[in-house]
């Protein structure tokens, strides 16, 4: 309903030769109206859901600055879980060894822990779930020994030092926030030319029958 009276506006005519006539919406009109409309409440509600999910997590994330970090110790704490699925309402538990490392930033002594990003805040990498605990195994010892071959490695660490922990790579950027944004701004800016279009088009009928009746 809330739609619909907004789509009823659009019904609205001008006043041709000091009367009131309706110009009625050929149904092609009708429904490109509807779809334009229809597309602006989409990406409305888009940009609401992204906006307290992925946008807040972007204003939130403090490690802003990018540094290089040296490698100082890389041991493996412990066995950690997950699950995995195997099949249809099936998970089952596996098993894979945590690998903590701690670094120095930039040479200035502070020592932080490494994650792989803002997710894996215990372990340096979570690797893919899987049945085989061995391949997951494997996984982190690849990753054990190339930090230590390669000792320094560039990171992103909170310059506020409020957060202990210094990252490899971040999920919530600039980058994100843009690429968020991108695809509920394209519906909002094609709807809204739609409805644009639209009446363009009817602007143009009525004036080619305003001409059409000076001539006559």
């Amino acid at each position: 309903k809330f739609l619909w009276s907004i789509y009823q506006k659009f019904r609205e005519v001008d006043i041709l030769d000091k009367k009131k006539t309706v110009t009625a919406l050929k149904p092609g009109e009708d429904r490109a109206i509807l779809l334009g409309l229809g597309m602006i409440l989409c990406s409305m509600m888009m940009y609401f859901v992204l906006g307290i999910t992925v946008l807040r997590s972007c204003a939130d994330s403090v490690w802003t600055e990018e540094g290089t970090c040296a490698v100082i110790n890389s041991t493996v704490t412990g066995d950690m879980n997950c699950s995995y699925s195997c099949g249809s309402n099936c998970w089952r538990v596996s098993r894979f060894p945590c690998l903590q490392v701690y670094v120095s930033v930039n040479n200035t002594g502070r020592i932080g822990r490494l994650s792989h990003n803002e997710e894996t805040q215990d372990c340096v990498y979570i690797p893919r779930c899987q049945k085989d605990s061995a391949a997951m195994r494997a996984v982190i010892v690849n990753i054990s020994q190339h930090l230590k071959t390669n000792q320094h490695v560039s990171c992103f660490y909170d310059p506020s030092e409020q957060q202990d922990t210094v990252l490899l790579t971040r999920l919530y950027d600039h980058s994100a926030a843009f690429h968020t944004l991108l695809w509920p701004s394209c519906t909002l800016t094609i709807g809204a030319l739609i409805i644009v279009m639209v009446n363009l088009t009817q602007y143009l009928s009525r004036l080619c029958e305003e001409i059409g009746k000076i001539k006559r």
